[in-house]
């Protein structure tokens, strides 16, 4: 397909709030080896994506300025060595930066086929969040059918998709969230208890369970000890991000005593070829549960690409359950 030399984007034009995201002109970028150029139809937006906007979250050397790590759309060039997918294939795509824009350079190798039943704003929701779930949660995490799993921030991208995921995996699934509507947005996904962390106490409740044998959290801050004390003996806690910082006091002697696994990981800095594993995973693994209508992302809204400042203020309104796109 004929290419233009400019496209609509979105910058981040200084380090700030949601307001310095501004709407530009930038070149359409050339695949290299070993990538394609996707024509987005629809981008997702991430917390990673407010981090870096805030000037806390530099992208990796050689990734785009431009903010955006998922999206969906049609396979418009192709750059050399690629092989598996042709022009004119709708794809969604694990970004590692310049997703919110018309077009975006992506490994090949980290592109997955539009799973059957799933229109492109629903596609554009998958990468970050079923790359980040899935290596954290069965590829670091182990989990197995039978284990009581807890996700901290139910309601969020990564919580509906945590729960989902986990409970089609045959695992009971616990999670936190902030209200009652959120708390039973997790049930209805396939909780089986949802705590509404303003009124109880999720120590409390796995405690009462028995405790977790894996915990996810992207929370961090004072949960990071609460965490371990909610864990079973030899449990596991897998840490994604710090929304309350990742800096706090931890009295190792129960780490030691229960043998409790502390670990995490974060997915825009590993390498190409780390990610492109998770994406084969993800293809033979979660895909076909998809497709069968297993798992679905939970939408949660839709803005045009040039507001996507008032998108950003919307998920830092926490005021979201499930996912937030652009539409490009």
């Amino acid at each position: 397909m004929a290419l233009p030399e400019m496209m609509r984007a979105v910058e981040i034009t200084q380090a700030g709030g949601p307001d310095v995201l501004q709407s530009t002109q930038a070149p359409v970028p050339a695949p290299r080896h070993g990538e394609v150029l996707i024509k987005l139809a629809y981008a997702g937006v991430n917390r990673p994506d407010a981090l870096q906007r805030a000037g806390l979250y530099n992208p990796p050397k050689g990734a785009s300025p431009l903010p955006g790590l998922e999206g969906a759309g049609t396979i418009a060039a192709i750059g050399d060595g690629v092989v598996g997918v042709n022009i004119g294939d709708e794809v969604c795509a694990l970004l590692p930066g310049g997703g919110y824009a018309e077009y975006v350079r992506a490994p090949a190798a980290h592109c997955l086929p539009i799973p059957n039943g799933l229109n492109m704003a629903q596609s554009a929701a998958l990468p970050e969040t079923f790359f980040t779930v899935y290596s954290n949660v069965v590829m670091r995490g182990a989990l197995q059918a039978g284990e009581r799993f807890l996700v901290h921030g139910g309601s969020s991208g990564i919580g509906t998709t945590a729960i989902q995921l986990a409970s089609a995996l045959g695992a009971r699934v616990f999670a936190t969230a902030g209200s009652a509507e959120k708390c039973s947005a997790c049930l209805s996904l396939g909780a089986e208890q949802a705590v509404n962390y303003r009124e109880a106490d999720f120590v409390d409740v796995m405690k009462a369970e028995g405790g977790a044998d894996l915990i996810l959290d992207m929370v961090g801050g004072d949960y990071l000890p609460r965490n371990l004390r909610a864990l079973a003996d030899d449990g596991r806690l897998v840490q994604i991000a710090f929304l309350q910082g990742p800096k706090v006091a931890v009295n190792f002697a129960q780490v030691m005593m229960r043998r409790l696994t502390i670990t995490g990981s974060t997915l825009r800095p590993q390498s190409d070829l780390a990610k492109a594993a998770i994406a084969t995973e993800l293809k033979q693994r979660i895909w076909p549960l998809i497709e069968a209508g297993r798992i679905a992302p939970v939408m949660d809204s839709e803005f045009a690409l040039e507001d996507a400042a008032k998108a950003h203020a919307h998920m830092e309104s926490s005021a979201h359950i499930g996912k937030i796109v652009l539409k490009v």
